[in-house]
């Protein structure tokens, strides 16, 4: 009967062991919601990409991280990122309407497609492209971000 009241305990024990590293684990890789308002286009797709560092923010497409495509439908989207780990990220969107999944831009640099950054910095011919410490954030447990689109730079 002692044999059988100690495997019991013991396998309680690890059960809760185990739930605690469990939920440790869901910690370590928090959920990124990114919901983007604005959108002007009903044909198309919105382009997300997320940024760990400086390298390739805002216009590049080497994102070592998450990228993803989403048909345009409505006026607003809402995606969800899980996966990442904890630190510190910046998002740019495109409303990518030729499908090429980049902003197409004029020969003065200045977008003809729709856009939106985390942190939703000013962009103008004055500011300028905004740097990756101006659009980014901590992600240390669950969040949501909020990105506005713009369809022109700012004044």
């Amino acid at each position: 009967m002692k044999i059988f009241q100690f495997t019991c305990l013991l396998c309680s024990t690890l059960a809760s062991i185990g739930l605690f590293v469990k939920a440790d684990a869901v910690q370590d890789f928090p959920t990124l919601t990114v919901t983007i308002n604005g959108i002007q286009n009903q044909k198309g797709q919105i382009c997300l990409r997320i940024y760990d560092n400086e390298s390739g923010f805002p216009l590049g497409d080497n994102s070592r991280f998450k990228n993803q495509c989403t048909k345009i439908i409505g006026n607003s989207l809402k995606q969800e990122f899980t996966g990442l780990k904890k630190g510190t990220y910046a998002v740019t969107v495109i409303d990518d309407q030729n499908h090429d999944t980049k902003l197409n831009r004029d020969f003065l640099g200045i977008p003809e497609e729709g856009f939106g950054i985390s942190n939703n910095p000013t962009v103008s011919i004055k500011t300028g492209t905004p740097k990756f410490e101006q659009a980014s954030f901590s992600l240390i447990q669950n969040q949501t971000i909020d990105i506005v689109m713009k369809y022109s730079l700012d004044s």
